[in-house]
């Protein structure tokens, strides 16, 4: 990230303080770079996985933007005496990057979910957003990533938008997109489940409210018990543990 970006450093990584205006403009800026350029979302459950993973931390500590996803991050910067002006979240934010694609004429590639998800994702983008083109869209569960490499080159499609959860996406990322001759490689998480349908968002109120995540655990407790319930007070530790400055405990 340029160093003249503000930002707010939490467990270790440089979070963007921006409007949503602008980081807008620096998404516009990374569009017309000289390099290959990695857009992530960081929350409470990512943050707490680069916790544990060194290497997915150097990635986000490597990526040309980092925005901050969620509630979870809004309390972390309270705590450490800052303020993010806008939750950046990459459901919302995601589809004014592609809007961007599409105001310049470029072609986007889908890459992530179950069979078929990343197809009708696709089909609802390209519906919702006037001019964006869909140069092709195929599930992440690929053994063979060399030929999904390759077809994302053959498409020339120079936005590609992962989604593969964390952290499989952005370490997805910084290893091949250079390789794909995308441009602009988002890392979206659930963002094609949402918008194929797959999964349902919370009601607004609860999204205006910074509780989504618990509409999140009511609808799948099972599998976001750990990410919520032990991880949501483990990642405020971590960061009271930054605030006091405490070396934050890895692992978990």
């Amino acid at each position: 990230m340029r160093t003249d970006i503000p930002t707010v450093p939490i467990l270790g990584v440089r979070v963007a303080k921006l409007t949503e205006q602008a980081a807008l403009a620096e998404v516009k800026r990374l569009f017309e770079g000289p390099s290959a350029s990695v857009v992530a979302y960081a929350n409470a459950h990512s943050l707490n996985v680069a916790c544990a993973n060194a290497r997915y931390r150097r990635v986000l500590e490597d990526a040309a933007l980092v925005l901050n996803d969620g509630s979870g991050l809004a309390i972390a910067a309270k705590l450490l005496g800052d303020a993010f002006p806008a939750n950046l979240n990459g459901t919302d934010f995601t589809p004014k990057i592609l809007r961007e694609a599409a105001d310049r004429g470029v072609s986007v590639y889908l890459l992530g979910g179950e069979a078929g998800i990343a197809d009708a994702a696709g089909e609802k983008l390209a519906a919702a957003i006037p001019g964006l083109k869909i140069a092709g869209a195929e599930h992440g569960f690929s053994q063979d990533v060399e030929a999904v490499v390759g077809r994302v080159r053959a498409s020339g499609a120079e936005v590609l938008v992962v989604a593969m959860g964390n952290p499989a996406q952005e370490l997805w990322l910084d290893r091949y997109l250079t390789a794909t001759g995308a441009r602009l490689g988002v890392a979206v998480g659930a963002f094609l489940d949402f918008t194929a349908g797959k999964v349902e968002r919370a009601p607004a109120w609860m999204r205006r409210a910074g509780i989504e995540w618990l509409y999140r655990l009511s609808r799948e407790p099972r599998r976001l018990f750990q990410r919520y319930v032990v991880g949501n007070p483990l990642f405020l530790g971590r960061v009271l543990a930054q605030r006091l400055g405490l070396r934050p405990r890895r692992g978990a």
